[in-house]
Formats: structure tokens, C-alpha cells, sequence
């Protein structure tokens, strides 16, 4: 078992004379209210003496995960995240030989263009 020498039992280290108006928890705050797209609000503190453009517009909502605007009428929307596509799904997007040949044609003819060669 470890103990400090100088450290009272119970007391925390770093504390000191100061109170909690030295400590900052008395500075004037504002409140700044914020809404996700759920209706979730979400209010933060800021030091009053802080400039208006230095308080973030949007912020990420704790309750949701999802942006959230300081206008309630108008919270950022939902991001659409597109669903995860399996291997399947991309066999199926793939092109077909003769669109494939053709596309490998076309590439090769402008590759012979910009060099200023011909195919035969």
C-alpha cells in the first residue's frame, strides 16, 4: 500500500485556499440552447466574455450522436448514410463482357490519341 506523505486522508490533491470563485464556477456564463433533428435540446455554457462568432453554431447532440443548430424551427437534418452493400450487390452492379470490352476499347483508342499512335 502506498500513501503520500504530505496528502490528508480524504482531501484532494491540488486543493488549495482558493475558493470556488477563484476556481471559476461563479464567471458569468451564458446558456446557449441547441436542437437536433429529433427535437432533442442540448444547452451548453459559455463564458460570457466570449465573442458571439466564437460560440459554435452546431455542436454534436449527446443524446443522439446527430448535428444540432442553435435554431429550433430549423435543426440540421439527418445525414443519409447509404446502407452497406454486400458482396452480392456489387456482382451485381458489375458490367457485362461486351460493356466492359467496350469501355477497354474506348480507353485504348484516346491512350492512342493523346500519344499519336494508331492501332495498326
Amino acid at each position: 500500500m502506498a500513501s503520500g506523505n504530505s496528502a490528508i486522508r480524504g482531501s484532494r490533491v491540488g486543493a488549495g485556499p482558493m475558493g470556488e470563485q477563484d476556481r471559476g464556477f461563479h464567471a458569468d456564463r451564458v446558456a446557449v440552447s441547441y436542437w437536433d433533428a429529433q427535437g432533442n435540446e442540448t444547452v451548453r455554457y459559455f463564458s460570457a466574455t466570449l465573442p458571439a462568432e466564437e460560440i459554435p453554431e452546431i455542436i454534436d447532440s449527446p443524446s443522439t450522436g446527430l448535428p444540432a443548430g442553435r435554431d429550433r424551427e430549423n435543426p440540421p437534418s439527418v445525414s443519409k448514410l447509404e446502407p452497406y452493400k454486400t458482396h452480392l450487390a456489387y456482382v451485381k452492379e458489375r458490367r457485362t463482357e461486351d460493356e466492359a470490352a467496350q469501355l477497354l476499347d474506348d480507353a485504348l483508342t484516346q491512350l492512342r490519341e493523346r500519344r499519336g499512335t494508331s492501332k495498326d
